[in-house]
């Protein structure tokens, strides 16, 4: 009979099919494997129920109501498939449209009740077949036991949901402790650097009352940075008592700091609580940094090429909707750079300005013109500096651009399915990599001392490869790699298809030199820097530390500023992230793994008292 045969085979089966469903619509998500395992699932989990049912038909008496009671529970988990089928995007296959763009409020419902529907049936489904399987072929069994045993798993399930819940509900609402440590920040390498190059005096004038905590922060810093110059002067004054140099200085309280020469003056305002002023104090370096470089350098003009779809602050047109660099710009200008146009309007069909520290090309769209081209040509052979972030669009020629470097570009998109950058959590998110595979060139000086706490993130990046003739002179250093689990996805469809497609260490940037003579000085030589993805420098990636340091070192590079390179201090808290494997695991781990110990130590410290109730009492001596 079925019925009397053993009853957890058809449940293993049952979650064997749930695994299956899983691994297909949740991990894979899509192709041919995601409808492999899904039907397969189906087909497993429409197996155990009929199998089930029929066992019901044929139970009598308590057994029945056992198996009665397996089978709500399996259905309990098939109306979970159900709500979840309601609300995924299987609809659209067929033609139809998503439940989401239909009724957005239902769909989230089903959302949240699929997953608690389908824990609560296999939760307490595996309790109750542990209690099943003890007297499966027992003539008569307790339907009370088993009862008690479901009830214990629909508990456990409910503290489960009552805890995602309670984590959700923490997560959205806005109350926040500060539990970090607290540090001002010290002075970098970098602005050391710049303190020690300092050719002219520069005036620190600090703005606070005596015995200030905010003071006392603030003059340690500085006290370690004047170590480094001489030209560094540093003064302290309250304001209410110098009322006269802090209207010069244009102060009108304390909580101030000012950097001067000349009559060139930047201000930092901190505050005078310490509480309000911490976050402004662990990133000090940075703040300091930049309002020294804006009083110590002098303004050196930076053109960005325009008029061929390049990358800008505003988006060209409606249609154009790539990313904007302007935290790009802004980086820019906090170095005292002054970023002016130019496109044929401003000169470039006949030549490139004579005072044009640097050139930038940010991703044009179309091509350039034939006299524009030899403008940027004989720019960079006189001895000029140029910025060159690529489009990976097939119809774009960049050869005229690049062959005076040594270079020729690929626009094959780059993809990575072990290491990437999950936006979307969908296939399409392998073309946003990650890398740390930096040389030791001073572009990347940054980059290099970092390694991976500065990870460079590309979206949708070609690859770059050095030509076999290049001209006299022109030295080529490829100064990022991507990681050697990367691949050419030539057919765009996000999965690694061999043999055309081969995973490897891919050249993602380049900086080239070119010394038309041996004797020639480092200030004279042209320089160039090329990136295969101009997105890298967009608003939505610039604020990644690696793709800032890149950008910031590299032109520094190029205006022979290389000196002055290297990260800035912060004591602000570290995002901690994981590798996709690691998230993986945690996600594994706590989900199932931990869950499981509990149950199983649970289950064997049941099992030894269980044991040691029914172990029979030795019987006492007789008296002598």
């Amino acid at each position: 009979m079925i019925a009397r045969s053993r009853s957890f085979l058809w449940s293993v089966l049952y979650a064997a099919g749930l695994a299956a469903l899983y691994l297909g619509e949740r991990i894979l998500a899509a192709g041919r494997g995601r409808w492999v395992f899904t039907l397969a699932g189906l087909a497993l989990v429409l197996v155990s129920v009929t199998v089930r049912a029929v066992r019901v038909a044929e139970a009598r008496g308590a057994r029945r109501r056992v198996e009665a009671f397996v089978l709500g529970l399996q259905l309990v988990g098939i109306a979970s498939l159900v709500f979840y089928f309601a609300q995924s995007d299987v609809w659209m296959v067929f033609g139809g449209r998503r439940l989401a763009d239909s009724s957005p409020r239902l769909a989230v419902a089903l959302s949240a009740a699929w997953p608690a529907l389908a824990l609560v049936a296999l939760v307490a489904l595996l309790l109750v077949e542990m209690s099943y399987s003890a007297m499966a072929l027992a003539e008569e069994v307790e339907a009370a036991r088993v009862r008690d045993a479901a009830l214990s798993g629909i508990g456990v399930a409910a503290v489960v949901i009552f805890a995602f819940c309670a984590v959700f509900v923490a997560s959205e609402r806005d109350a926040k402790w500060d539990l970090s440590y607290f540090r001002t920040a010290k002075p970098g390498a970098a602005t050391r650097k710049i303190a020690q190059a300092l050719a002219e005096p520069v005036e620190v004038s600090v703005f606070f009352p005596p015995a200030n905590e905010v003071r006392d922060e603030v003059a340690e810093y500085f006290q370690d940075l004047g170590r480094d110059s001489k030209e560094l002067e540093v003064h302290y004054y309250d304001q209410a008592v110098d009322p006269a140099k802090a209207r010069e200085l244009g102060v009108s309280g304390n909580g101030a700091v000012v950097l001067s020469r000349g009559t060139r003056r930047e201000q930092l305002l901190l505050g005078l609580e310490l509480e309000r002023a911490r976050s402004q104090l662990r990133n000090l370096d940075q703040e300091v940094q930049k309002r020294l470089l804006s009083v110590a350098k002098p303004r050196r003009p930076v053109y960005l090429t325009v008029g061929h779809g390049e990358r800008s602050q505003e988006r060209g047109s409606a249609t154009d909707q790539r990313p904007t660099i302007s935290a790009l710009r802004e980086l820019l200008a906090t170095q005292n750079y002054e970023l002016r146009n130019l496109g044929a309007a401003e000169g470039l069909a006949t030549d490139v300005p004579g005072d044009a520290a640097a050139v930038l090309v940010i991703g044009p769209s179309t091509s350039f013109l034939p006299e524009e081209m030899a403008s940027l040509k004989r720019y960079f052979e006189r001895g000029g500096r140029v910025f060159i972030a690529l489009e990976s669009e097939p119809q774009l020629d960049f050869k005229e651009l690049l062959r005076p470097m040594g270079l020729s570009f690929v626009p094959t998109p780059l993809a990575n399915d072990q290491v990437y950058y999950r936006r979307t959590n969908q296939v399409s998110d392998r073309i946003i990599i990650i890398t740390a595979s930096y040389s030791s060139h001073a572009s990347v000086t940054s980059l290099s001392q970092l390694g991976t706490r500065a990870p460079f993130v590309l979206v949708g990046s070609g690859y770059l490869e050095e030509v076999k003739e290049k001209p006299d002179g022109v030295s080529v250093d490829f100064t990022v790699r991507s990681l050697p689990t990367t691949w050419n996805d030539a057919n765009r469809n996000f999965l690694f298809d061999p043999p055309a497609e081969v995973r490897k260490a891919w050249q993602l940037a380049a900086a080239i030199t070119q010394r038309r003579q041996a004797s020639q000085k480092p200030e004279d030589e042209a320089r160039a820097i090329v990136l295969a993805d101009a997105a890298a420098l967009t608003d939505v990636v610039l604020e990644n530390p690696g793709n800032t340091y890149f950008a910031l070192d590299g032109v520094r590079w190029l205006l022979g500023e290389e000196a002055t390179a290297g990260p800035t201090v912060s004591e602000g808290d570290v995002l901690i992230e994981h590798t996709r494997k690691q998230d993986v695991f945690w996600f594994y781990a706590t989900i199932f793994v931990v869950p499981a110990l509990v149950l199983g130590a649970g289950f064997w410290v049941t099992t030894r008292r269980r044991q040691k109730a029914e172990k029979p009492t030795a019987p006492s001596e007789a008296p002598q």
